[in-house]
């Protein structure tokens, strides 16, 4: 189970059925982990990996799964909407600065969505720590910002 330092009361949660695609993209994302928890990984190092998402008015980062302690920040205000593991449906406000740290006991995870319900661009930073209780997932070369 996650741990959460702030918590803030959700804009909105829904507890009705997702939409097929969505529940087929959760399925798949169950069938085979997906570590990619941001859009770019911008830094890493044997203790963190440093990750940004960047998602304009519209745009959606697909189902991923945390698995390592992190944290992250907002780094501009907008709205989110979450599709999360236990089938809910959650949308939030962020304020820039907002944090939020999460940690995961052996064997535990969180699965969700992201996507950008406002008018303005969200861009958020995510530090994973590698020396969790889980070994990290792999990611794909094709998320690493180019040297």
């Amino acid at each position: 189970m996650a741990l959460t330092m702030t918590d803030k009361p959700a804009v909105r949660t829904d507890h009705a059925p997702w939409p097929a695609d969505i529940a087929a993209e959760f399925k798949r994302e169950h069938a085979q982990p997906n570590g990619c928890v941001g859009t770019t990984l911008v830094s890493e190092n044997d203790r963190v990996r440093v990750w940004t998402i960047h998602l304009r008015p519209g745009q959606r980062i697909g189902f991923h799964r945390h698995v390592l302690d992190y944290f992250w920040t907002a780094i501009t205000a907008g709205r989110a909407r979450q599709h999360l593991m236990d089938g809910t449906t959650v949308e939030n406000a962020y304020t820039p600065g907002e944090t939020r740290h999460e940690t995961y006991a052996r064997g535990a995870f969180k699965v969700h969505d992201l996507e950008n319900i406002g008018t303005t661009e969200l861009i958020f930073t995510t530090v994973e720590f590698l020396d969790s209780a889980n070994a990290p997932l792999p990611i794909p070369d094709s998320v690493r910002r180019a040297a």
